[in-house]
């Protein structure tokens, strides 16, 4: 998929950080994210993982939409949050689309407070998420796109079953796994939420 099949202004976001064509990965995989396809998107560090999550995310949702999220990010940590929300910012300009963070280092009720404001990305923490979600704090029935970012951290502290419980909560959606390796504990999730899933794979 080329660039030219991306909404305006993330075309021109790309342009104006000295982006024109997509690297190999973003040709691979922009058009199966698209497509609605769930996904385990395996590539090596530096391959442009990232940017193609932002990229897909903006490209899919385009415009703010009622309150409810249309996407939700599992992430590592604070600090991977943050990151991840200062790079929709860069890339979502020209768009109104909102970008929330969750994460254990800030206060619940005032989290659970501002997530009712309104958002239609949610970039989170797994243990905060579902702490929130079990608390009514979050209404996941819009969501359109379940996504993990640098999968490997959900093999440390209970992250996999956190992440796990996630899908039995929510109606059906897509689901994209960015990782560099697939690791075997994901056949599981082939076996539930992400049956037929495509492995998309850099080397």
């Amino acid at each position: 998929m080329s660039f030219k099949k991306l909404i305006e202004p993330l075309k021109d976001a790309l342009k104006a950080q000295g982006i024109e064509i997509p690297n190999a990965l973003q040709t691979k995989v922009l058009s199966k994210i698209k497509s609605g396809a769930n996904l385990f998107i395996i590539a090596p560090k530096n391959a442009g993982k990232t940017t193609t999550l932002v990229i897909s995310v903006i490209n899919k949702l385009k415009e703010a939409f009622e309150d409810a999220p249309r996407a939700l990010i599992f992430v590592k940590d604070k600090q991977a949050a943050l990151e991840l929300a200062d790079l929709f910012n860069l890339y979502k300009r020209g768009t109104d689309l909102r970008v929330y963070c969750a994460y254990e280092e800030h206060n619940l009720e005032l989290q659970r407070e501002e997530l009712y404001l309104g958002t239609d990305i949610v970039i989170a923490s797994p243990k905060r998420l579902n702490r929130i979600f079990y608390l009514n704090g979050i209404n996941l029935n819009k969501l359109q796109m379940c996504i993990v970012e640098d999968a490997e951290f959900l093999f440390r502290n209970n992250n996999f079953a956190e992440v796990t419980r996630t899908p039995e909560s929510i109606g059906k959606c897509q689901y994209l796994v960015f990782s560099d390796h697939f690791d075997n504990r994901f056949e599981r999730w082939e076996e539930s939420f992400m049956f037929l899933a495509q492995k998309v794979i850099i080397k």
